[in-house]
């Protein structure tokens, strides 16, 4: 979303060096962030097609030492953490006693603490709710958001320039796992980087074109919805903040040389709709449990023993069903407008939802959206109506072509 007042948002420390490269900004997760760098469908080109950079500075960094961290993590958190391999991690909800969503944290167990990585817009109170809880517990939060940022290559040609910046074999690591990396600087005289890597893998694609023939959105069957397996994968660099705009530079410099570039966040929200990702403060939070929000197999573990917000998960697990859901949503080949947050959703006359997030992806063709409908309206294949245009759920991520 392009914005003109940014005085409520939270800076990010590669501002200035996007508007000098034309980037027009806007608010995103709370944070000043690139909307884009003056082509969205190109941009979205580089995500499918060759490799894409992305600031994530949107992030917080709160570290946990102490004998008890593992122990105390563990039990706050809706995921395993006492199951975590070394220099692994995993995504984790913190809930409310009603099981309600506070937040989204990503765990990473290291040597000497556990790095848990959240969003910055929700910071002062994510630290305000940790640190209620130690009470009793050998274990020190330290708030360590001013000193790291994250940036990120993702796309098809992401493991070449790993391999290239970091002379390491990306695909020997596995999803979720880190390791320490020294990226390589370019300019003469400079010494290397020194980061922590993440990878991740999406079992997804953005690849669309088997889904986009149909002309009525009606005659889109069930089976062309299904997830293709595609990997995409992607390089998370951690790095200090001081150091943060010399590697954008690296990272740039490589991206373009493999036919890439940066890209903002309006291509990049496309690019996850269609990878089926949905985003904290966005797609869930703080008004919806797991169970609607669609994160029950990614984001729990259900024999870690008890969390805050638990008999909430297990009762509404045993029920097997919420009344409302997070779908996924495509919108008619004919529709022309991108629709706003809190769109309503209808069916026969009837509002039985609303649009979380939506946007356009262009290769091929396709407004993509995320929302909440309530159980009648959320099978497959079902068409509602949004403000006019005529929306089906659909199961993200979209599929690729069938093999020839």
């Amino acid at each position: 979303m392009e914005i003109t007042d940014t005085s409520k948002l939270i800076a990010v420390p590669l501002a200035e060096i996007h508007r000098a490269a034309g980037a027009r900004m806007g608010a995103w997760f709370g944070c000043e962030l690139p909307d884009d760098f003056g082509d969205v469908r190109e941009e979205q080109r580089f995500a499918r097609e060759t490799v894409a950079l992305i600031d994530k500075t949107y992030r917080a960094y709160l570290t946990f030492t102490g004998p008890d961290r593992v122990r105390y993590v563990n039990a706050i958190l809706t995921n395993d953490i006492k199951g975590l391999a070394l220099r692994h991690s995993n995504i984790s909800l913190l809930l409310n006693p009603q099981g309600r969503i506070l937040a989204e944290i990503e765990t990473h167990a290291l040597p000497d603490r556990l790095l848990c990585v959240s969003y910055a817009m929700i910071r002062a109170r994510l630290v305000e709710v940790l640190e209620k809880f130690i009470i009793m517990d050998d274990v020190t939060l330290t708030d360590d958001t001013d000193s790291f940022g994250t940036l990120a290559l993702d796309g098809p040609k992401t493991a070449e320039l790993v391999r290239e910046l970091t002379a390491v074999d990306f695909a020997t690591i596995a999803d979720g796992a880190s390791l320490d990396v020294a990226v390589r600087n370019t300019e003469r005289g400079r010494s290397a980087i020194s980061c922590r890597m993440v990878r991740r893998v999406l079992l997804t694609s953005v690849d669309v074109a088997s889904s986009a023939n149909a002309t009525n959105i009606s005659e889109k069957p069930n089976s062309e919805v299904a997830a293709s397996g595609a990997k995409i994968v992607s390089a998370e660099f951690i790095a200090a903040r001081k150091d943060l705009v010399a590697l954008w530079k690296i990272l740039q410099d490589a991206a373009k040389n493999a036919g890439g570039g940066p890209i903002g966040y309006s291509a990049l929200s496309a690019i996850r709709l269609a990878q089926g990702v949905p985003w904290f403060g966005y797609d869930f939070g703080d008004k919806q449990i797991p169970h609607e929000a669609g994160l029950q197999d990614s984001h729990i573990s259900y024999t870690k023993g008890c969390y805050t917000g638990q008999e909430i998960v297990e009762r509404v697990r045993s029920r097997g069903q919420v009344n409302r859901r997070r779908v996924g949503l495509r919108f008619s080949d004919d529709a022309k407008n991108v629709p706003v947050a809190d769109a309503p959703l209808s069916l026969a006359g009837a509002e039985i939802g609303f649009v979380t997030r939506a946007a356009r992806l262009f290769d091929p063709a396709a407004i993509l959206a995320m929302g909440y409908v309530r159980k009648e309206g959320g099978a497959l294949g079902t068409v509602l109506d949004c403000g006019g245009e005529k929306v089906a759920v659909v199961d993200l991520p979209l599929p690729s072509d069938p093999p020839a």
